[in-house]
Formats: structure tokens, sequence, C-alpha cells
């Protein structure tokens, strides 16, 4: 698995552009914001992009996917978990802070708790993780022992709770349940910051004391 992160948008968040370099298949993992940058890395690695998994749809996420999925034909396979589609129709809560996202068509795909995605020859589990968005999903590859977290933790921290559809309680069992079950030596790829591990949360974070 080749993993290009790629810091783009307002709130310098994470997207990840993550490829089979056996098929050359890749998928975009919250298209943050200028799709056209996110487009342009993938030609100069020589991929194709087929699928967009978002983790969630509050607007540093999703900025970049109508331009994005313009760019790309036949258009990718847009990945979303249901209970966030509303936000993602209220373009993520981007008037609240001032800003317009263009508008981009629903997603194709509705992701589900244990859902499994494949990209090339490489598998991925869905695991919802609510607390920071109603509908929040991590992406987890075993085989590779990564996981995409989006927003729910972060190196020392966990994601805020303070906007509509967040709660605190639920957030810390989703961290609970959902990612320190997996092996200390699971590589997290957080939504804004340094990539941590299992690990070093589990032993570290102040907030999962």
């Amino acid at each position: 698995m080749i993993i290009v992160p790629l810091v783009l948008g307002p709130a310098a968040t994470n997207a990840y552009l993550v490829a089979d370099p056996q098929t050359q298949e890749a998928a975009v993992i919250d298209p943050a914001w200028d799709g056209p940058v996110i487009l342009e890395q993938a030609r100069r690695s020589g991929w194709r992009i087929g699928q967009v998994w978002v983790t969630h749809a509050h607007f540093d996420h999703i900025g970049g996917a109508a331009a994005l999925l313009s760019g790309v034909f036949p258009a990718p396979v847009l990945a979303l978990h249901p209970l966030d589609l509303p936000l993602w129709q209220a373009q993520g809560g981007a008037a609240l802070f001032g800003l317009h996202l263009e508008p981009a068509p629903d997603p194709d795909l509705a992701l589900q708790h244990g859902q499994t995605l494949h990209l090339g020859g490489l598998t991925f589990e869905v695991r919802h993780t609510p607390g920071h968005t109603a509908g929040h999903v991590i992406f987890y590859c075993a085989a590779e022992k990564t996981v995409f977290c989006g927003d729910v933790i972060f190196e020392g921290s966990v994601g805020r709770t303070d906007l509509p559809g967040g709660d605190h309680p639920t957030l810390i069992e989703s961290i609970r349940a959902q990612i320190l079950s997996l092996p200390d030596e699971t590589r997290l790829l957080p939504g804004h910051g340094p990539a941590t591990t299992v690990g070093q949360e589990r032993f570290s974070n102040p907030f999962l004391a």
C-alpha cells in the first residue's frame, strides 16, 4: 500500500491518496480541499482514482469532493455513512464558518459497520465510530496495520464534540471499542496532525486515562 498524505484547506486537514502499487488503483480518503491538487498528485503517480471514502462529512473533510468527482471519468464511487448524509447535504456546516462549498452529488455507497471495502488487492474494514459526528467511520487495513481514523483520535488528543452531532461519552466509547481494541503497533493516520499508534495513545493520551 502506498499512502500520499496531502495537507489541504483552511483547517490543515489530512487528505490521503491511497494506492495498490500492483494494480495502480487508488482511493481518496477525505477529499479535504483543493480537488485539482489531489487529481494532479494521482496523475503524476500514474494512479486511477476509482473510489472516494469519507470518514465524516464536516466541511474541512469534503471541501474538495465536487472538483475531484467532476475531474475523474468514469466518476469514482463515493462512500459515506448514511447518518452523515444530512451533514453532507448541508455542505458540512461550512456556512457556520462563513464558507461556501461547491455542491457535490450524494454518495453512491452507504457505509455500514463491519463492511469490507476493496482497493486492488487491499482489504479495508469499515468501523462505525460515532461521537465526533453521528456517522463517523474509520477504515482499517489489517494487513498493513493501518487505520485511517478521521477526527476520532489524534496524537495526544481526541476529536471535538462541541459541534452538532457531537457527544463526548460516545466518542470515548468508540475509541475504546474500535481503536484501542487493535494491536498496539497499529498505525493511526488522523484527519489532522501527525501519525501515531494505538500503543502510544493507549499509554499516553490524557483523554483516555
